[in-house]
């Protein structure tokens, strides 16, 4: 939006200061005129018979006054202006930040020093903005990069299995047909998640009551199958858990949550148990452990980042899953106005747990 140009805010202040200045100058020569010259007479014997009278003094005071309120004027727009360079400093070193900051440069730091006053939390408050946005763009730029990466996969090796298939035509078409659905498959598992990643950030789901308990029965009846196959022990425990939110975005969180722990677990004999319940302040937990390989304390917060996957914990079969699992979960528990925590266990596996806010009653 176009503004008209106007004077500076250092033109105003020094305009302000100098116009105090002369004003508090003028109030000075008024009571100097209400409180002596009117006891002055206004005859030839002066005062007490003495020189000089009134005509007298303001023949010479009034120029006199003239002289000053024009010396205080000048000494008002000079100092004023000085004055105002010096507070309006900051704001200045503020403004090139700021610009420098809209030409793409997300490194620059204001890093103001002296006293703590508005200035300097101002600049403070800026510097913190300016490192969790270029914080976000790095992660938007890596995600960006890595969603690519993952989705040109699957379209490459779509690609070579045609290839190979219009220079074989007498190939086994049954095989190459398996082959490109998996591949398909994968594709669209990864979009659905990109996709629900995104409508996750946006927040623009409508809320209803969910129950995370029935949530993580579903989740678990769903993935017995797999739990079976592996020879994982899969149980669930605790009680209600009400929330309000998205029941189908909820359902994915505890679904990824229980196929991590399966997957990412003890070759066999393992276990994982899906515990709901309340906890402190009414808000509602879902806890997600599991047995597996032990995982490193470094490693353990990089695991939410979309497409991170530590290196203990890459599966090379049909539940390799697309890394955006955690990612996933960490972004529908930030919209829903909870927390996710985890945490490994000492004798190998991980903890997950999320608490959102209960529901109402």
């Amino acid at each position: 939006m176009r503004r008209r140009p106007g004077p500076s805010a250092r033109l105003k202040l020094t305009l302000s200061y100098a116009g105090f200045i002369l004003l508090a100058g003028a109030l000075l020569l008024a009571v100097v005129w209400g409180y002596v010259l009117r006891y002055l007479p206004d005859n030839s014997r002066g005062l007490l018979g003495i020189n000089p009278n009134r005509s007298v003094v303001l023949h010479v005071f009034v120029p006199a006054a003239a002289s000053a309120l024009a010396f205080l004027l000048v000494f008002g727009l000079v100092g004023g202006w000085f004055l105002a360079g010096r507070m309006l400093a900051p704001l200045t070193r503020i403004t090139a930040a700021a610009r420098t900051a809209a030409r793409g440069s997300l490194s620059h730091r204001i890093a103001m020093e002296g006293r703590q006053d508005e200035f300097r939390e101002l600049a403070d408050a800026f510097d913190t903005m300016l490192e969790r946005l270029e914080s976000h763009v790095a992660e938007e730029q890596r995600f960006a990069a890595n969603a690519s990466h993952e989705l040109r996969t699957p379209l490459a090796v779509s690609k070579a299995l045609l290839d190979v298939a219009r220079s074989d035509p007498t190939g086994d078409r049954r095989e190459l047909v398996e082959r490109l659905h998996t591949v398909n498959t994968r594709a669209i598992d990864l979009t659905e998640a990109l996709l629900l990643l995104g409508r996750g950030d946006r927040r623009d789901f409508a809320r209803e009551p969910v129950d995370l308990s029935l949530l993580a029965e579903e989740a678990a009846e769903t993935l017995l199958p797999l739990a079976e196959r592996r020879g994982i022990t899969l149980d669930v425990t605790g009680g209600p858990a009400q929330v309000s939110g998205s029941a189908t975005l909820l359902l994915r969180v505890v679904t990824n949550l229980v196929q991590n722990a399966v997957v990412h677990n003890l070759p066999s004999g393992g276990t994982v148990v899906v515990h709901t319940g309340t906890g402190a302040g009414g808000t509602s937990v879902l806890r997600v452990e599991n047995t597996g390989d032990p995982l490193s304390p470094e490693l353990v917060p990089t695991l939410t980042e979309p497409f991170r996957r530590g290196a203990e914990r890459v599966r090379t079969d049909e539940h390799a899953g697309v890394g955006l699992g955690l990612a996933l979960v960490a972004s529908v528990v930030r919209a829903h106005d909870g927390t996710l925590g985890l945490a490994p266990r000492p004798a190998g596996g991980l903890v997950v747990t999320v608490r959102l806010p209960g529901a109402p009653r």
